[in-house]
């Protein structure tokens, strides 16, 4: 897990040559996320429901540096927004890597990682104000919401596509799987 802060320039963590894909996301929704133009007319904030838009490669490609097109090729992202008291469930992503940038406002991310040998699993909680982002690998189980009393904006990015999300709780001092989300059927 880690946490990079965002640089003043985006241009600053554009990388050069093709990336593993938590690094590259973590580029790409870096940079996407210091380009507000880009994503704020396409942002909706919805009381009843979060709101999320999976972002076209395409009308995105014109905008980032050459040296990101690599990555974007192979990777999904998404825009996401929060009003207050919204959030997900205990999830992952699957086989994806990847990465979140808080583009707008303040998220609270709660990470479980499982115990091994029979230990109980380790839970770490932080916030994630504007110009932070957070790259993780595959199965990486985490916990999103916005705690706070702002609306907030973030930037998704997965590499390869996400194919599935699992759920999760905790319960008896163990990590358990809940639920199984397939894209194409899902979302």
């Amino acid at each position: 897990m880690s946490v990079l802060h965002l640089p003043a320039s985006p241009h600053a963590l554009e990388p050069s040559g093709r990336l593993r894909s938590s690094t590259g996301s973590a580029a790409l929704a870096t940079t996407l996320a210091l380009r507000p133009g880009l994503w704020r007319p396409l942002v909706r904030f919805r009381e009843e429901t979060r709101w999320t838009r999976l972002l076209d490669p395409e009308l995105l490609a014109g905008s980032l540096d050459p040296s990101l097109h690599a990555d974007l090729a192979a990777a999904e992202v998404w825009l996401l927004s929060w009003v207050p008291g919204q959030g997900t469930a205990l999830h992952d992503h699957g086989a994806s890597a990847g990465a979140f940038a808080v583009a707008q406002g303040v998220l609270t991310e709660r990470v479980v990682a499982a115990g091994r040998g029979g230990r109980h699993p380790r839970e770490t909680t932080g916030e994630l104000s504007a110009g932070r982002v957070r790259a993780f690998g595959p199965h990486y189980v985490h916990q999103v919401r916005n705690a706070g009393t702002e609306p907030a904006v973030s930037v998704h990015v997965y590499a390869p596509r996400l194919t599935v999300m699992n759920t999760y709780r905790v319960e008896d001092d163990r990590l358990r799987r809940i639920g199984t989300e397939q894209a194409g059927v899902d979302w």
